[in-house]
């Protein structure tokens, strides 16, 4: 295996800087890429995070699976990226210093913009060692995601990969253009795009969530033994999934201060008031009710809203067998 000109061996474990620019101020920032290799060959999966800087409940997710050690293979290869946009986790923004979206940017280019070359560099130097990405993401600014796991349907090895990563909820979700998931389904590659929490916030629940569902899917891959581990899993259980073909954001009809009156992942039927929205001064209140049946995948937590405004995400077409 070769990263970035360095070469790791079997039985190896090596921090790789992925180190292509530098701050205004001339400092220079690195990207650690964290690889252990087995002795024994096997797949290699990578568990990436920060792709957007403030989604920092990824960060925390794969962060302490390096900090238990569960990135240790016994067989194949584990490259942990914890913060791929160092620049947005440092200035707690969703975005590249250029203001670009590293999600929309590749496959990038050597000579492009500073989000096109780390895209360039991440699709060209570790994109080919891996077979399997589980990517870490939350629900931007103050929508609260549901934990998820979104992936081609059609795919059959990646659904059986969701199926045994454990999450209530399965989203058939295209892929975005010029996104890194897209890039590496084109590569031949098979991802899992984790959604759950909000931006700049930890949520102990859905680290947990994350955590479990990855050790569920390199034990499945046979990377390694984690029986002890899942046999304490407190929010996976073997449950069948239910499936989400298609979904839509209910909006504000009013602009003021928004309260969610629904409990996140809960089925609501048409008509159930699923919030309301008042003004501050106490002349009205209005509610926001369901526009049809469904499962509540989001919430907006914003606590002020303008008319128009997502507030509450539901499921619209769902199937509990695939």
């Amino acid at each position: 295996m070769e990263i970035l000109n360095t070469s790791i061996a079997p039985g190896e474990s090596k921090i790789i800087n992925l180190n292509i620019a530098k701050l205004h101020t001339g400092t220079s920032l690195a990207v650690p890429v964290i690889v252990e290799r087995a002795e024994e060959d096997g797949p290699c999966i990578l568990l990436s995070a920060g792709i957007h800087g403030d989604e920092v409940n990824g960060v925390e997710i794969v962060r302490q699976i390096i900090t238990h050690g569960y990135n240790k293979p016994e067989r194949g290869s584990v490259i942990c990226i914890p913060v791929v946009n160092v620049f947005g986790f440092l200035s707690q923004t969703r975005d590249f210093p250029d203001g670009r979206d590293l999600n929309r940017m590749f496959p990038g280019s050597k000579t492009g913009s500073l989000a096109g070359r780390f895209a360039y560099y991440l699709l060209n130097e570790i994109a080919p060692n891996i077979d399997y990405c589980i990517d870490f993401h939350t629900g931007g600014a103050a929508r609260f995601n549901y934990s998820q796991i979104r992936i081609d349907i059609e795919n059959e090895e990646t659904r059986v990969l969701a199926k045994v990563f454990g999450t209530k909820f399965i989203i058939d979700a295209e892929e975005r253009d010029k996104s890194f998931r897209e890039a590496l389904t084109d590569m031949g590659k098979h991802v899992l795009l984790f959604e759950g929490g909000k931006s700049l916030n930890l949520d102990r629940i859905v680290t947990s969530i994350g955590i479990e569902g990855a050790l569920r899917v390199m034990q499945h891959l046979n990377i390694r033994d984690f029986s002890t581990q899942l046999q304490k899993s407190t929010y996976l259980k073997e449950i069948n999934p239910i499936l989400i073909k298609s979904s839509t954001w209910i909006r504000a009809h009013e602009s003021g201060m928004f309260r969610s009156l629904q409990r996140i992942g809960s089925k609501v039927k048409k008509g159930d008031i699923l919030g309301t929205i008042s003004d501050p001064y106490g002349a009205y209140e209005v509610e926001v009710l369901a526009s049809f049946d469904g499962y509540i995948i989001c919430t907006n937590h914003a606590p002020i809203v303008n008319e128009g405004d997502a507030v509450i995400h539901i499921s619209k077409e769902t199937a509990d067998e695939f």
